[in-house]
């Protein structure tokens, strides 16, 4: 970019697929300028280095990856999460990046008549009015779950973001630890996602996902687990779990990780995991139903992986 260009960019919204900005500028939220994104010449939705690990353009669409059969098999966390979020229609246009840097789905925030943090404000309205869908880890001031379904994926991978200005962001670089009310992610004024790199598969790894929702189809989550295990011998030797829907990032359940690594895949391991995920949690108000559904959602994809 040139230096005009360049700054022009740093005062104007990126649009790639555009499906979460669009309904900003309908609603009046999203008022600026916009950059629209071109795919780089004879770019690869995914690329896999020798050692199989994968680097997916920004540019791949959610449905692309869901469908990938050999991201499916050295990911299978990821392209579940990916075939769960959303619609087919949205699926079909979303890109990946577009998914990371998407915006609070908060409707405090959504509508263009109320102030908040993430719009320039000095306080959350979510906090003392209705937030029945905030989170349920209360980690700073503002009240919103992260909407990004892949971001816990990937968060769950380790993965790392590279960007027009930075190399290899760790994911939760990119997306802070929630302390930031003002924002849903880490990018800087101008700087775009160009890929994300995850590492070199794991033999024999399983992995799941699933979400609680208020109805059948087309929902945001209530809540969500992304879950991935090796086991060998009856014992699980690794262990990842991730949690979106209920903090303001997707949140690594760490204390249930612990109660599961190294133990026997059983009833009483699952039961101690399930116990230990909800530590630390701070809910709101109406938001305890969160903790509920989130120790049903690990008991059911703990039993499922195990069995």
């Amino acid at each position: 970019m040139t230096g005009n260009s360049m700054a022009s960019a740093q005062q104007s919204e990126f649009r790639a697929a555009g499906t979460d900005l669009s309904e900003r500028r309908r609603s009046g939220v999203s008022r600026g300028n916009i950059v629209d994104l071109a795919r780089p010449s004879g770019s690869r939705d995914v690329e896999w280095d020798a050692d199989g690990a994968a680097s997916i353009s920004a540019f791949a669409t959610i449905s692309v990856i869901a469908a990938d059969p050999k991201l499916g098999g050295a990911y299978p966390g990821l392209t579940a999460a990916a075939a769960g979020l959303a619609t087919p229609q949205v699926r079909h246009v979303a890109t990946i990046g577009g998914n990371l840097a998407q915006r609070s789905r908060c409707w405090y925030y959504r509508d263009p008549h109320i102030s908040c943090l993430k719009k320039g404000g000095s306080v959350c309205p979510a906090r003392e009015g209705n937030h029945l869908y905030g989170v349920a880890f209360d980690l700073g001031p503002c009240v919103a779950p992260h909407p990004s379904t892949l971001a816990a994926a990937l968060m769950a991978y380790e993965a790392t973001v590279t960007t027009n200005l930075r190399p290899r962001l760790a994911i939760n670089q990119l997306l802070g630890d929630g302390s930031n009310g003002s924002a849903d992610h880490a990018l800087q004024p101008g700087e775009i996602v160009e890929s994300i790199e995850l590492g070199a598969p794991l033999a024999n790894e399983r992995a799941l996902y699933r979400r609680a929702i208020s109805r059948s189809h087309a929902e945001w989550p209530l809540a969500e687990i992304v879950l991935r295990a090796v086991i060998t011998d009856r014992t699980f030797k690794l262990v990842r779990i991730v949690a979106g829907g209920v903090a303001p990032v997707p949140l690594r359940l760490a204390d249930a990780e612990s109660a599961a690594q190294g133990a026997a895949a059983n009833a009483a391991t699952i039961a101690d995991a399930v116990a230990r995920s909800t530590g630390g949690a701070k809910p709101l108000p109406m938001t305890g139903y969160k903790l509920d559904l989130l120790r049903g959602l690990l008991r059911d994809l703990l039993e499922r992986i195990s069995g």
